[in-house]
C-alpha cells in the first residue's frame, strides 16, 4: 500500500474516532464551562419555526420589546467559579439566552432562559396547562419536595396566593412580558456546571396564558432573595458575568461566571445603584450619548436616576434592542440621519434604515456612564436587512404609556462583551470579550 495513503487512511481513522472531540456542538461533561449559545444555531436544541434569516429573526424579536419594556416597568417591590453556555434565546420569541441546567435526581435536561430583572425561577411541570412539550417531572425525581405557606421562601415570592386560615401549597400568579402564569413554589437538586444546589427553590409551573413566557423556564439572576446568587447553598458572593456570543454564531461560545474567582482582573466600571421600590434591577448611572463627536444634548432629566417613579437605566439581558426614553431616543437618531444623510425607511421596530452604501459614513454610538464610556462596535450598532442592501439603527424608542420613564440597555449592544455585576461592591463591569 502506498505510504502516503496509509497516513492519509490512518489520520482518517483517527478523526472519525475523535469526533465528539472535534466536534463543537458535542455534548460536554457537566464540569464543562457554562456556555451561551444562541438558540437558533446550529448546535441549539431548539430549531426556527421556518428558514428565515438571523436578521429577520431580529427584527420580530425586537418586535416583542415593547412588552418586554412594560414589564420591566411594572416590577415594583419583591466560591470557586462555575463557568456555563449560553445560547440566544431566539426559540423563545422574546430574544433572551438560554443555559444548559440540570433539576431533580436523576438530573432532567432544561435549557432555562437567562434573566437578569427576575429573582425567581420557575420552570412547566408535567400537566402544564399551556406549555410546551418540554416539562419537568416531579414524580420523576426523588429529592423535589413541594413547600407550603409556613417557610421563609414563600412570602418572598411575588403574586402570592396562600389561604387566610391554616396551611397549603405556596401558589403564586405572575405576569411575564405580556403573558401570566400560575406555579407552586417547590424544592429540589439544581445542577448548573460543576455546581449541585441541593435544596433549590423555583416555582413549578402548572398553567402559563400567552406565548411570552419561556419554553423550559426562566433562571432569574436579580438581586432578589430568591434568586440564584441569594438563595442558600450558591455562595456566589453576589457577583457574577456573563459573555453573549452574537446572534449569529453558531456554536455554544458564550458563558456565565458565577462567583468571585475567575473575573476578569482589569476591568472598567460604573457605579451599581439600587432603587428600594425595584430592587431586582440593576440600575446604572447614564449619563449621556455620544453619536460620533457630538454629545448629544437633551435635557439630563430623562436619564436621571429616581427611584420613586422607577426613572433611570438598567442593564438587562431579556431585552432584544436598547429602548431609551423617546425624547432622548429621538434626539440620537436625529444625529445620527445628520451624520449618515440620505434617505431612510423602516423596517420592524427599526425606523433608521439606509442604504448599505452609506454604512462606512455610520458614526461610532459611545454610551457614557459614571467612570466608564463604552464605544459600541459597529455589529452592535447597526443591524442588516435579510437581503442585505439596508443597515439599521439597531435602537429604539421605548414603548409610549404611562410608565415610560425607564431606559434600557439591552443584550444585542451587549454582545461580545463581559458585562460584571457585583452586588456586594455595588459595580458593573464591562470590558471586550470574543465569545463568538
Amino acid at each position: 500500500m502506498d505510504a502516503k495513503f496509509s497516513i492519509a487512511l490512518f489520520l482518517c481513522v483517527v478523526w472519525v474516532m475523535s469526533g465528539n472531540a472535534t466536534d463543537p456542538c458535542a455534548s460536554q461533561p457537566d464540569e464543562s464551562d457554562l456556555n451561551v449559545i444562541p438558540i437558533y444555531s446550529k448546535c441549539s436544541p431548539f430549531k426556527p419555526p421556518k428558514a428565515d434569516s438571523w436578521e429577520t429573526r431580529i427584527v420580530t424579536m425586537a418586535s416583542k420589546d415593547p412588552l418586554r419594556v412594560r414589564y420591566l416597568s411594572t416590577l415594583l417591590a419583591q466560591k470557586t467559579v462555575s463557568s456555563a453556555p449560553i445560547a440566544s434565546g431566539q426559540a423563545f420569541n422574546i430574544g433572551n439566552y438560554v443555559v444548559r441546567v440540570k433539576l431533580g435526581t436523576p438530573g432532567q435536561l432544561l435549557f432555562m432562559v437567562l434573566d437578569t430583572s427576575t429573582d425567581e425561577a420557575f420552570v412547566p411541570c408535567s400537566g402544564c396547562t399551556g406549555c410546551s412539550t418540554t416539562t419537568f417531572s416531579p414524580k420523576a425525581s426523588t429529592s423535589y419536595s413541594p413547600l407550603d405557606c409556613s417557610v421563609p421562601q414563600c412570602g418572598q415570592v411575588r403574586g402570592l396566593s396562600c389561604p387566610a386560615t391554616g396551611t397549603g401549597a405556596c401558589s403564586f400568579n405572575q405576569s411575564y412580558a405580556g403573558s401570566s402564569f400560575s406555579a407552586t413554589l417547590v424544592q429540589d437538586s439544581f445542577r448548573l456546571g460543576a455546581d449541585v444546589i441541593p435544596n433549590y427553590s423555583f416555582g413549578c409551573v402548572n398553567a402559563i396564558t400567552g406565548a411570552s413566557v419561556p419554553a423550559q423556564g426562566l433562571l432569574g439572576l436579580g438581586r432578589g432573595s430568591l434568586s440564584l446568587l441569594s438563595q442558600p447553598g450558591t455562595n456566589y458572593s453576589g457577583v457574577f458575568s456573563y459573555c453573549l456570543p452574537s446572534f449569529k454564531s453558531y456554536y455554544f461560545s458564550g458563558s456565565l461566571k458565577l462567583g468571585p474567582v475567575g473575573q476578569p482582573k482589569s476591568i472598567r466600571t460604573t457605579p451599581l445603584l439600587r432603587n428600594p421600590h425595584r430592587p431586582s434591577l440593576y440600575y446604572v448611572n447614564f449619563t449621556g450619548i455620544s453619536v460620533g463627536r457630538v454629545l448629544v444634548p437633551f435635557p439630563s432629566e430623562y436619564l436621571e436616576f429616581n427611584p420613586y417613579n422607577g426613572s433611570g437605566t438598567i442593564i438587562d439581558s431579556g431585552t432584544v434592542i436598547t429602548r431609551f426614553v423617546e425624547p432622548v431616543y429621538n434626539a440620537v437618531r436625529e444625529e445620527f440621519r445628520k451624520q449618515v444623510g440620505g434617505t431612510f425607511s423602516s423596517i420592524g421596530a427599526f425606523d433608521t434604515c439606509f442604504v448599505k452604501t452609506y454604512e462606512t459614513l455610520a458614526p461610532p454610538i459611545t454610551l457614557h456612564f459614571e467612570e466608564l464610556d463604552l464605544k459600541l462596535p459597529l455589529e452592535n450598532s447597526l443591524i442588516h436587512s435579510s437581503a442585505g442592501s439596508l443597515a439599521c439603527l439597531a435602537m429604539a424608542a421605548a414603548p409610549d404609556n404611562v410608565n415610560s420613564v425607564l431606559n434600557v440597555i439591552a443584550n444585542f449592544q451587549q454582545q461580545n462583551l463581559r458585562i460584571l455585576f457585583d452586588t456586594v461592591n455595588n459595580k458593573v463591569g464591562i470590558a471586550r470579550e470574543v465569545c463568538n
